[in-house]
């Protein structure tokens, strides 16, 4: 071998991947393959000496559950971190799934469960001018940092109006933190028009979409290395006006700029006055403004959603009442599931994965939360009768066909990602087999303005959530609370479901569905978008009237 043969194999060894023992590599492929694919074992061997042997090995591992399923099982018991998600999990309630999928109901049920709600004497009471009068000579600016998804941060963007109003400051456009979950970096003007947001609440505040160049030093960035004296960090959770104005006008009277971070729940919903809840409604059901991209995509999945036979269609398309046409055409469902890993790691329930996702979620819990998790102490029995288990697909699939809703409902499923994939909907969607996502009713080519954005997905969910005739969501979270208030102030029927009956309901396993069926549709006739007026600390953004709504 000359020189230069030697010099370029020596490069190529440097080149080469460092990834799994070759010997490792080949001994995977005979556990797999077995002795009758020699040919294709050895062809596998001497490609790992190579540079694509790392890739092949890495692809093989992906295919696992694929191609040899019966692998699967003996290595979800040796490594449950690891394998809990490949493995289906069966449903837990087949005796009712059963009679679910028989299901009959009359014609009159069918009405009243898709019929809008009657008026209930509440109106929305936020006038489009001036609530509290013109913004007068500012006192400095206040930054805000928001972490949280879609819907807490929209609560935070409400909160920081109504602080800037109180210390008469001029507001920037609020940072929006990363999200540690989703790893999302939208930004405020990704999300939300900014010009109809200031335009919106120029009588109200000033509002500027970023500092003077005297202030460019504020950044998230300077507050992040160093105790800075413009930060502050010390804002109580539902802390009053007045502690804003004795902690942060000092800091803008003499520096002329206060950020506060962080900033998520800061201001209290009790002892206000009316004029400033009335701000924070104007704000979140006038000034928030989807940018123009996210109401057209949202509008087109609502137009293929009520019109399934023009689903791909851009005209317009002018709805046809015909008498003939059965109860529920043209309409359809939102299901919010919330049922993605960080949610059931955090609730500590029980899912029906088994031993081994019973320890990959430990896992998780406890690397992500360090032992904060209240719910751990309790047993799972414990936790469903308190109500504090999230539905499964499979349990939202069987409350919604005890209430009423058939096969031929189309259902749209507004979630991230769902914890266990396909499997772990299955049941869901035998009971509704015209469910639809983002993905199903659009292109990818459509969606490119919004893939891989958790906060844009979500604002997408939110347009088509608040269009639909009927909202549900398969647990309480921020989106639940948010679409729960936006639905009321618009009188729009929205289930609220009684975790703690489900939990003790699905408990019983000799229950059957004519019983379980009766007691979930009389329970939940008066949970369908009734006025509840809010009470102490309960949320303004959950409970809008009577800060928000008028009798009369």
């Amino acid at each position: 071998m000359d020189k230069r043969q030697k010099k370029r194999r020596t490069d190529s060894d440097r080149r080469a991947p460092t990834g799994l023992d070759s010997g490792l590599r080949c001994k995977i492929g005979r556990t797999v393959l077995g002795r009758r694919h020699s040919t294709m074992i050895n062809s596998f061997c001497c490609q790992c000496h190579s540079q694509r042997g790392a890739a092949y090995a890495a692809l093989l591992v992906m295919l696992l559950p694929v191609m040899w399923p019966a692998l699967v099982s003996p290595l979800g018991h040796a490594f449950p971190s690891a394998f809990s998600e490949w493995s289906a999990p069966k449903p837990r309630h087949l005796s009712l799934l059963k009679g679910a999928l028989q299901r009959e109901f009359t014609n009159e049920q069918k009405s009243e469960l898709w019929a809008p709600l009657a008026p209930q004497g509440w109106k929305p009471c936020v006038p489009s001018s001036s609530i509290t009068g013109n913004p007068v000579k500012s006192t400095g600016y206040i930054q805000v940092f928001l972490d949280g998804g879609l819907n807490q941060q929209r609560m935070g963007i409400c909160d920081a109006v109504a602080v800037a109003k109180i210390l008469n400051a001029t507001l920037v456009i609020p940072h929006l933190e990363v999200n540690p979950v989703w790893q999302d970096s939208s930004s405020f003007e990704e999300i939300y028009d900014v010009d109809h947001f200031i335009n919106v609440l120029k009588d109200e505040i000033s509002v500027v979409r970023e500092l003077p160049s005297e202030y460019s030093w504020s950044t998230r960035d300077y507050y992040a290395i160093a105790i800075r004296a413009t930060r502050i960090k010390t804002a109580p959770v539902h802390a009053s006006a007045s502690w804003y104005l004795e902690n942060v006008l000092p800091v803008l009277q003499s520096y002329g700029i206060a950020a506060i971070a962080p900033f998520s729940h800061r201001l209290a919903f009790d002892n206000l006055p009316g004029e400033l809840q009335r701000l924070r409604c104007k704000v979140n059901f006038r000034a928030l403004a989807f940018v123009p991209h996210i109401n057209a995509l949202g509008e087109m999945l609502v137009k293929r959603l009520r019109y399934p036979g023009r689903a791909h269609s851009d005209e317009y398309i002018e709805e046809v009442v015909d008498e003939n046409v059965s109860q529920g055409s043209g309409k359809y469902v939102t299901l919010h599931l919330r049922f993605d890993k960080d949610m059931a790691a955090h609730s500590a329930c029980d899912f029906g994965g088994g031993k081994a996702e019973r320890l990959a979620l430990a896992k998780y819990r406890q690397v992500i939360w360090q032992g904060r998790v209240m719910n751990s102490q309790f047993t799972d029995e414990e936790l469903r009768n308190q109500g504090r288990c999230p539905l499964t697909p499979e349990e939202i699939g069987l409350l919604l066909a005890a209430l009423g809703f058939d096969s031929q409902t189309r259902l749209y499923l507004a979630s991230h990602k769902v914890y266990g994939g396909e499997a772990r909907i299955s049941s869901l969607r035998k009971l509704f087999p015209l469910m639809e996502n983002k993905k199903s009713l659009a292109s990818s080519d459509e969606l490119v303005k919004v893939e891989g954005k958790a906060s844009l997905l979500a604002a997408v969910d939110y347009y088509v959530s608040i269009k639909s005739d009927v909202f549900i969501s398969a647990s309480p979270g921020n989106m639940h609370n948010a679409m729960v208030g936006h639905r009321t102030y618009e009188n729009l029927k929205t289930i609220r479901p009684n975790m703690s009956l489900l939990g003790q309901l699905f408990l019983n396993k000799s229950l059957e569905w004519s019983e379980f069926q009766q007691r979930l549709y009389a329970d939940h006739r008066g949970r369908q978008g009734q006025i509840r007026v809010r009470k102490p600390k309960q949320s303004i953004y959950t409970y809008p009237a009577p800060d928000c709504m008028c009798l009369g």
